[in-house]
Parts: structure tokens; sequence; C-alpha cells
């Protein structure tokens, strides 16, 4: 019985490292289009005009619209609701921002009926839009990884929607 000589040990070796390192980048590759398919919003760029910030969003899979942002400097991943008439933040979320719940509100959901509570958010930032004093809802039973950007934020911005892109205007006048 001969032994295989170092050379093509070394080969086998090499060749098999090389399928490995291949499969581990395919992926990454491929969780990271995911993503994008999911939030193609992860680093939203602000445009500066000369009285206004805006923040162009292109929608994800399904047409809606998805971005990271922060609230009271944590970051968090946001998803435009226009129907939403608060933000609506997930009751667990809200706990680990350290968010205090205010008085109760009935919430009317797919759900049915459910009780949320009033909360007031120091800031929320979208791309280099920054608005102050917010009101929001900590709302139970919702996934734990996505606020409700509703119209207690969306009313004191411009927005327009055309094509996929969504674009939120704040004046800096």
């Amino acid at each position: 019985m001969s032994a295989t000589p170092a050379g093509q040990r070394a080969g086998k070796i090499m060749l098999m490292l090389a399928w490995v390192a291949a499969l581990a980048l395919a992926t990454h590759f491929f969780g990271v289009w995911e993503q994008r398919q999911v939030n193609p919003n992860p680093q939203p760029e602000s445009v500066h005009g000369r009285d206004y910030i805006e923040v162009r969003l292109a929608s994800a899979r399904g047409g809606h619209y998805r971005l990271n942002g922060q609230i009271n400097g944590q970051a968090v991943t946001f998803l435009i609701d226009t129907g939403a008439t608060a933000v609506a933040i997930p009751r667990e979320l809200g706990n680990r921002l350290g968010l205090e719940p205010g008085a109760p509100v009935a919430l009317s959901t797919a759900n049915g009926i459910a009780e949320g509570r009033r909360t007031r958010l120091a800031s929320l930032q979208l791309g280099d839009i920054r608005l102050q004093d917010v009101a929001a809802i900590l709302a139970p039973n919702m996934p734990d990884n996505e606020v409700l950007l509703g119209m207690s934020a969306l009313k004191q911005l411009e927005f327009t929607q055309r094509d996929g892109t969504l674009v939120l205007r704040q004046s800096t006048r």
C-alpha cells in the first residue's frame, strides 16, 4: 500500500478549503442580497437644500418603505405607514429603548381591539431629518423588530411617492 504524496494531500486540502470559502462567500452575498430586498434603505442618504433636508427611499419587495433610523439615539428599523395615526412601537422594543408608558389607549388592529400606552419620543431621526417630541404608542403583540412610522411623525414632513421612490422632506425654515 503506497502513501499519498504530501503534495497531493496538500492539494486536496487546498481544494476543500477553496470550496468552503466559496460557499461561505456565496452564503454571505445572498444573505446581504435578501436583506436588501426587505430593507433597501439601511443607511438612507440625505440631501441638504437651501431650506430643506430630503431623504429618498427605495421601495422594498412588495412596495413597502423601510429604513433604518433612530429613536432617542438608539437604532431601529421603521416601516412607513401612512394609515397609522401615530408612531407605533412594539411594547418590548419600547422597554429596551427606555420609553415610559403613559395613559392607556384603545387600539384598533387587524386582530381586534388591544390596549396600548401613550408615550413621547424625545427625538426621532431618519437620515439627517430630526424630529423632536413625537407622540407615539407602545403597542402589544407587534413583531418587536419594526416601528410603524405613522402620521404623528409624518405630518411634520412633506412626502411624495412616485415610481418606487418615496421622498421625505423637512423644511429647515
